[in-house]
């Protein structure tokens, strides 16, 4: 699709007059439906380490917070230890707060009893959804809710299963993220049909 093409369609507010980085991530993630364990662990890291910081510095970062934590896999990150805490606090490539960081550890550390249970992170969370994408179509961002109910219940069982990091607001823009809640206003592009992830 040629740039000026791009630049015309009509997108949710927080996407139009974005950056580059942001309007790719609108355009090709954003509310599309995510199956992927690691893929997952990565979205819901994320969403923990913005919180208090805006999206387009974690978009900024990516690339260096998946080399920093070894691809987000699980099993790796689990086995990180103290010194490898100092080494991630002393890394300007990312964003540097012992509780995140610390955080991301508990939860890889928690997430083989949820796949011991579930089959997968995957089935897990998209229980909380009935298996398919919950589609809401605002009319305006306004109208973008910060929570739902169930946001809620997802924040207090991964609460509950060891998690941090993982407040009901966390949990929505995580569901949103991941597809499964579509919240593309309408008159959006997006809102026409979901697209599927290059993964």
């Amino acid at each position: 699709m040629a740039r000026r093409e791009t630049a015309e369609l009509q997108r949710c507010e927080w996407a139009t007059g974005a950056s580059e980085a942001e309007t790719a991530y609108h355009d090709q993630e954003w509310g599309v439906p995510l199956h992927d364990d690691r893929a997952l662990f990565e979205l819901l890291t994320l969403e923990g380490f913005q919180a208090g910081l805006s999206w387009s510095t974690i978009l900024n970062k990516r690339e260096a917070f998946r080399k920093a934590f070894d691809g987000f896999d699980p099993a790796k990150i689990a086995r990180f230890t103290e010194k490898r805490v100092l080494r991630l606090l002393g890394d300007a490539s990312i964003v540097r707060n012992r509780a995140k960081i610390e955080a991301t550890i508990g939860n890889a550390r928690a997430l083989p009893a949820i796949v011991a249970e579930f089959g997968s992170f995957d089935a897990y969370l998209w229980s909380f959804v009935g298996g398919k994408p919950l589609v809401n179509r605002p009319a305006v961002r306004d109208a973008v809710p910060a929570t739902s109910a169930v946001s809620d219940a997802m924040s207090k069982n991964l609460r509950a299963r060891g998690f941090r990091f993982v407040g009901s607001t966390i949990c929505y823009a995580f569901m949103q993220a991941g597809g499964m809640v579509d919240d593309h206003v309408t008159g959006c592009f997006r809102a026409a049909g979901q697209r599927r992830r290059n993964r």
